[in-house]
């Protein structure tokens, strides 16, 4: 995988893919395609994904090493959101995602919460929300990876952050459903959509939170240890 050598268009997209590009591919796509074209969104959200990682390449050949363990994490998400799918609003990876963007930075962080999305619903269910939350996961490792500094080796900032996200995911799905129901964003059904999802939002915030206290400890411990090693 090539590096972008210009730094200020390397600046810019980093800015542009996650903030402006992706939630207009996300919202602007379901308004035309509908049910019909989610697979190009798919398509479209993956392909600025990769982009937004290649963007955080750095000289230092580090690359390559980061994409393994972006994959494995996926994978790990993945497994723990199939592994818990029997308890409704129950998974790892939002905590995945957050732990691992904070000793990998928030590219791939934004890399490993698209993508575990993706390949989890092979087994969940592909459908027009799965953009959604390959932008939600995503952004919610961009910020994790963003803020690495003020989290790491912070178990209860990390918790407290993990229960925020839970909800963020929720108010980002909510605004799917809105949208799928009414072809434009209608503020008093989102509002309404919000309310009626309290208690599944709650039990995703609070298990999120769970998850990261369990999980912080080791992997900080194998994490650091590669960081250290290998100058990620």
């Amino acid at each position: 995988m090539r590096v972008i050598q210009n730094e200020k268009l390397r600046t810019v997209l980093s800015y542009l893919i996650p903030f402006v590009l992706i939630p207009a591919v996300v919202i602007g796509g379901i308004a035309v395609f509908r049910s019909r074209g989610y697979s190009y969104l798919i398509f479209a959200v993956s392909a600025l994904t990769i982009l937004l990682f290649v963007c955080g390449f750095d000289r230092r050949k580090t690359g390559t090493r980061r994409l393994v363990l972006v994959a494995a994490f996926v994978a790990l998400a993945s497994a723990g959101r199939a592994a818990f799918s029997f308890i409704p609003g129950v998974n790892p990876v939002t905590a995945v995602t957050i732990l691992a963007a904070v000793y990998l930075g928030g590219e791939a962080g934004f890399m490993i919460g698209a993508f575990s999305a993706l390949v989890s619903n092979i087994f969940a269910g592909q459908g027009v929300w799965t953009p959604f939350q390959m932008f939600a996961w995503g952004m919610i490792g961009l910020f994790a990876g963003i803020f690495a500094k003020y989290f790491e080796g912070r178990k209860l900032r990390l918790c407290v952050y993990a229960f925020f996200c839970g909800i963020f995911y929720s108010l980002i799905m909510d605004v799917w459903t809105t949208l799928w129901t009414y072809d434009a964003f209608n503020l008093p059904f989102y509002l309404a959509s919000i309310t009626s999802a309290v208690p599944y939002t709650a039990v995703y915030a609070v298990s999120n939170a769970a998850f990261v206290w369990l999980m912080a400890k080791p992997f900080s411990e194998k994490l650091g240890r590669i960081k250290l090693k290998y100058g990620i």
